[in-house]
């Protein structure tokens, strides 16, 4: 895959460890789930470097201080449902008062095109930073929709963050959305003739929530 100025691929040894117990068919559901949320925080740590701050006046118990605090309600988060919602606590672990806001997105069993039917998202999101996520991102259709229906809404500072991608999708989305940052953790190999992540880790909603 040619790089893109718009594409961060992590590599750090705590991500790859996680990654390998994550795609063990052995892993349970409850540790899936825990290994998801903790991905995700280190992922978040790195991805938001750039977030806004405000100067603050700290007292402390020798003087006052001027220090910088993150802007009250300037981050949101956005997971494409179902397999995002797994990651919204561990993004919650770094920034425990973000909003949450939802979009639901259905992959075409046929066609294998994404079809958006649900969105709700919070008050003045147009004005904060918006941390879209999904676990996976294979053929790069659901993020694409999702990208599109945060800008249909004003959403001007979008960043994409999935645990595992495949070349196919993190190529569709950066060429489609250059403005939006795309974080990765693991980039895979390719995409089988089902559009699966290979060698990936099954479906991710599925292995969450325990429905398979």
């Amino acid at each position: 895959m040619k790089s893109f100025e718009n594409v961060f691929v992590f590599d750090h040894p705590l991500i790859k460890h996680k990654i390998a117990i994550l795609r063990d068919e052995k892993t349970s559901t409850k540790e899936f789930r825990e290994l998801v949320e903790e991905i995700t925080t280190i992922m978040t740590y790195e991805s938001m470097r750039d977030v806004e701050l405000k100067p603050v006046e700290v007292k402390t118990p020798l003087e006052v201080t001027v220090q910088y605090k993150v802007a009250e309600e300037s981050i949101a988060i956005v997971p494409i449902l179902r397999a995002g919602l797994g990651m919204v606590n561990g993004v919650h672990k770094v920034f425990p008062t973000a909003r949450v806001g939802h979009i639901g997105m259905y992959r075409d069993e046929e066609t294998l095109e994404p079809q958006e039917y649900y969105c709700k998202l919070p008050d003045g999101i147009e004005d904060k930073t918006v941390l879209l996520i999904d676990p996976m991102l294979a053929t790069g259709g659901s993020a694409c929709d999702a990208l599109d229906a945060l800008k249909r809404r004003g959403c001007k500072k979008i960043k994409f963050m999935a645990i595992i991608g495949a070349p196919e999708g993190v190529e569709k989305i950066a060429k489609a959305h250059p403005d939006v940052q795309i974080y990765v953790s693991t980039l895979d190999r390719q995409l089988n003739e089902n559009g699966y992540i290979l060698p990936g880790l099954g479906d991710a909603g599925d292995r969450l929530f325990g429905t398979k």
